[in-house]
């Protein structure tokens, strides 16, 4: 696998969330630290690295984010009052090799309390930035990183989209049991479905699939990890048959 290292530290949108190459998905930005990153993003005209948070490590008290991340595109920005709304699509996957901290911990912790207000409004960005420390070297309150972008899968072959093509039928046709669609209208009913609309030669199609049909985020993460078109369906195979198991 051929990686590129990126040049400058890419702002990361830390989230119990996981963004596949291709996928479409909308954000509503609120905090301040990410207010801070998408004026940055919008200024310099530059993506975003959203990338599943881990609860188990933390930097600089915030959650850290996990491995592997997508870089993510904004489409479409708007602002309603203090909330911005964005569109975005994945573009190309990356791992994780440098955290930068950010330069203020959490509102929960007791550095922070002078900065607290009593009726739980956060303060204004300003008065953030007055209060990091002079020995942080950096006045950005969001985590960034150092990363690789991993070089685009090969085009999915005809054998793959085959295997994906039966993974989705299972699922489909455990949905339409489930949905009570009667037998002579289920085949007719699966072939429309969003899922198999996009099974192609398309080098980011498992990823497709995987956007449409899996909602465990662990599961998510490996799949945006896999080294190649099979580990992804691999993973894909064992979730899937585990499912329909359960049912």
């Amino acid at each position: 696998m051929i990686v590129l290292a990126s040049m400058a530290p890419l702002p990361l949108f830390v989230l119990p969330m996981v963004l596949m190459p291709g996928e479409i998905q909308e954000l509503r930005v609120f905090e301040p630290r990410y207010r801070q990153m998408l004026d940055d993003c919008l200024l310099d005209e530059r993506n975003f690295g959203l990338v599943l948070n881990d609860p188990f490590n933390h930097t600089n008290h915030w959650d850290s984010p996990q491995t592997h991340g997508c870089e993510a595109e904004i489409l479409h920005h708007e602002t309603k009052g203090s909330n911005h709304f964005l569109k975005i699509v994945g573009r190309r996957r990356f791992t994780v090799s440098e955290v930068i901290e950010p330069a203020l911990p959490p509102f929960d912790h007791p550095m922070m309390d002078p900065l607290t207000n009593a009726e739980g409004v956060d303060p204004d960005l300003q008065s953030m930035l007055e209060f990091i420390p002079d020995d942080v070297g950096h006045t950005k309150l969001y985590i960034s990183a150092e990363v690789e972008y991993i070089d685009p899968l090969e085009d999915t072959s005809e054998e793959q989209q085959e295997r994906l093509k039966e993974l989705a039928n299972h699922v489909m046709i455990r949905i339409a049991s489930l949905l009570s669609i009667e037998d002579d209208s289920v085949q007719e009913w699966i072939q429309q479905a969003p899922v198999m609309e996009v099974i192609d030669s398309d080098r980011d199609t498992a990823f497709a699939v995987t956007a449409l049909l899996i909602s465990d985020l662990d599961t998510k993460q490996r799949i945006l990890g896999s080294e190649g078109i099979d580990e992804a369906i691999n993973h894909l195979n064992d979730h899937l048959n585990a499912f329909l198991e359960e049912e």
